[in-house]
């Protein structure tokens, strides 16, 4: 079975407003569609101007919506006895930034939509995010590579002014 060795380059921003404060502004900037009306809306387009259409009217400023997200901030206190730091992953992407990178590189599909890490730590709430440049750069794809770095710099920039 052929492998490929990926090496990420991990971005994390550090914020010292409140845990709660850093989600409200990061949600605030992400689109939340309804996930079965989206998935709808998706199956149902049959051009490239439909599947826009959808896509834009589920992204929020950010050009990126919210697919999912997991409170590691429920797990972890059960073993701490309640308490304890705050740790919320979030799923995020754009379908269609995602289709230009999975075009020219199918094993794209394997990193979005991405994680964006908020969690809580003793010297501020950190905001972290593999880069997406860093998990296409071993397949050599520059079409896909540019798109990357686009994605890369859109989200940089979001956890920047969230941090703010």
């Amino acid at each position: 079975m052929p492998t490929i060795e990926v090496q990420v380059h991990r971005v994390s921003t550090l914020s010292q407003r409140p845990f709660d404060e850093v989600v409200s502004r990061l949600t605030a900037s992400i689109g939340h569609p309804e996930m079965i009306k989206f998935h709808r809306g998706v199956a149902s387009a049959t051009s490239l101007g439909d599947l826009e259409k959808v896509v834009q009217t589920a992204v929020g400023t950010s050009n990126l919506m919210e697919f999912a997200r997991f409170d590691m901030g429920d797990v972890l206190p059960k073993e701490r006895g309640g308490g304890g730091p705050k740790a919320l992953r979030f799923v995020v992407g754009n379908p269609l930034i995602m289709k230009e990178m999975v075009k020219t590189v199918p094993d794209a599909a394997s990193y979005v939509p991405l994680t964006i890490l908020v969690d809580e730590r003793a010297d501020g709430v950190h905001l972290t995010y593999d880069s997406m440049e860093s998990f296409l750069a071993p397949y050599g794809s520059e079409a896909a590579l540019a798109v990357a770095r686009g994605l890369d710099a859109k989200v940089e920039d979001l956890l920047e002014t969230v941090a703010r």
